[in-house]
């Protein structure tokens, strides 16, 4: 489970780096640079970040130290 956990922390943080370059400049798309020439796995990528967040929301509470510490969430 950790090498899941170590995914999607990754997929999540590209996805958060690339919301705030395309918030900088809205023609600044991070996936498009990379993947550019192949949309569908463009999509595919996207679809990978919106599930990892999901699950890493979903696991959170179990696997951050600071929450099951008895920390604000």
């Amino acid at each position: 489970m950790k090498a899941l956990h170590m995914i999607a922390f990754m997929l999540v943080v590209v996805g958060g780096v690339n919301w705030g370059l395309v918030g900088i400049d809205p023609s600044y798309n991070l996936v498009t640079m990379l993947l550019g020439g192949f949309p569908v796995i463009e999509q595919v990528v996207y679809i990978l970040v919106g599930l990892s967040a999901v699950y890493l929301a979903a696991t959170h509470k179990k696997d951050c130290r600071t929450c099951s510490a008895g920390g604000v969430m």
